[in-house]
C-alpha cells in the first residue's frame, strides 16, 4: 500500500526502455527481460564467442548473456549501469542469469567468480565496479563465492570503447598482478566482465589468473559486441 502511495508521486521506471515498471516488476520491465536478445550459448553446442576467445587462452567455457548492438535497450541498460549510478542493473542480470546457468547444471562447476577489477582510482571515481555488480548476481543465483581481492589492476588504462583491436591488447597487457595466488591455487575461476569486444581484457586478466596456478578459467558477460 505504502509503495503504492509512493509510485504516484515517484513513478519507477524501467531502466531499459524508459517504461513505467508495472507492480511486481524490478529494475526491468518483463516485456524488456523477454525481448532483449539472448545469446543462448550456454545451451549451444557450437558457441561463437568460445570459438572467438579459445584460441588465444585455454578455456573451459565462455558465456555472454545479450547480443549488444548500438543503439538497443541492452547499449542503454549498460550505459545506465556504467555511468548513471545503477550497479543495481548488473545485480539483477548476474541473478536472471544465474537461474539460466544453474537451469543447464552449471551451478556446480566453478569454485570461486572474479570480476575484472577496475584501477582503484577509476572505482573511486565511478563508486562501484561494475563487473563486480554483476558477479555479486551470479553468486547470489548460483551459490558459489565472489571475490574482488586477488586480482589487481596496476596501471590505469585508457577507455577502449573507440580502440582498434590491436590498440585493445597493447593497452591491456601487463596490467593486471596477482595479490593472492594461493587462493586461486587449483580453482575452476569464472572471470566476469560486463561486455566483451575484442576480448582483450578478459584475455590479459585469465593469463595472469592462469600463471598464478588456477586449474580452469572460465568466462561469463552480459553482453556481446
Amino acid at each position: 500500500m505504502f509503495l503504492d502511495f509512493l509510485t504516484l508521486f515517484y513513478p519507477r521506471y524501467c531502466l531499459a526502455c524508459s517504461g513505467s515498471l508495472l507492480k511486481g516488476e524490478d529494475i526491468i520491465c518483463t516485456a524488456c527481460l523477454l525481448e532483449m536478445p539472448k545469446t543462448n550459448f550456454h545451451k549451444q553446442s557450437f558457441n561463437p564467442l568460445y570459438e572467438r576467445l579459445s584460441l588465444r587462452m585455454p578455456l573451459t567455457h565462455a558465456f555472454a548473456y545479450y547480443h549488444f548492438k548500438k543503439g538497443s535497450r541492452v547499449q542503454e541498460l549498460l550505459h545506465q549501469l556504467k555511468y548513471k549510478n545503477h550497479p543495481e542493473i548488473g545485480v539483477k542480470i548476474g541473478k536472471v542469469m544465474a537461474q539460466e546457468l544453474a537451469a543447464a547444471d552449471y551451478d556446480q562447476t566453478y569454485h570461486l567468480i572474479v570480476p575484472v577489477p577496475l584501477h582503484p582510482s577509476r572505482k573511486r571515481s565511478r563508486g562501484y565496479n561494475q563487473s563486480e555488480e554483476f558477479a555479486k548476481g551470479l553468486s547470489m543465483g548460483l551459490g558459489i563465492p565472489y571475490t574482488d581481492s586477488f586480482v589487481k589492476r596496476s596501471v590505469k588504462t585508457q577507455t577502449q570503447t573507440r580502440k582498434s583491436k590491436l590498440n585493445r591488447w597493447r593497452n591491456v597487457s601487463e596490467v593486471f598482478e596477482m595479490k593472492d595466488a594461493a587462493a586461486v591455487k587449483g580453482k575452476h575461476i569464472l572471470l566476469v566482465d560486463d561486455v566483451v569486444t575484442t576480448g582483450a581484457t578478459l584475455e590479459a586478466c585469465a593469463h595472469a589468473l592462469l600463471e598464478a596456478g588456477c586449474s580452469k578459467v572460465s568466462i561469463a558477460c552480459i553482453a556481446m559486441a
